[in-house]
């Protein structure tokens, strides 16, 4: 259930070492993924959904922010 979210936080360690530029919000960790995205990779959860949806949001609103 954890796994992915140690994998996370490991990445941005990276990122930040790195100088990158990481979205910050929201963070999208997907527990017990089995029961929110079916066997074709649509996610079925609606609360998921909403959240990698606002994920989204922000990659755009960020990426207009790194183009001026």
């Amino acid at each position: 259930m954890i796994g992915g979210a140690r994998a996370h936080y490991h990445l941005r360690q990276s990122l930040v070492f790195l100088n990158m530029y990481p979205i910050n919000k929201p963070e999208v960790i997907v527990t017990y993924a089995a029961e929110k995205i079916d066997s074709s990779g649509r996610v079925i959860d609606e609360e998921t959904r909403n959240l990698i949806k606002r994920l989204l949001e922000e990659l755009a609103a960020w990426t207009k922010k790194l183009e001026q």
